[in-house]
């Protein structure tokens, strides 16, 4: 499939695979000095994630 035809549930997963990663790399301690603000654009990305998984869950 390209990308071109990717459903928003397979963006959506990406997405969320995304940041668990960069939580996983937070909590391995990598970029110290922007530990603070990437935690924190991290959590707004989960409520967004979140919302719009929601969103398109809906009939």
């Amino acid at each position: 499939m390209s990308d071109a035809e990717t459903t928003p549930a397979e963006l959506l997963n990406q997405l969320q695979q995304d940041r668990r990663w960069l939580l996983r790399q937070l909590d391995q301690g990598q970029w110290p000095e922007l530990r603070l603000d990437l935690a924190a654009l991290e959590r707004e990305l989960g409520q967004l994630l979140d919302q719009a998984s929601q969103h398109i869950s809906q009939p």
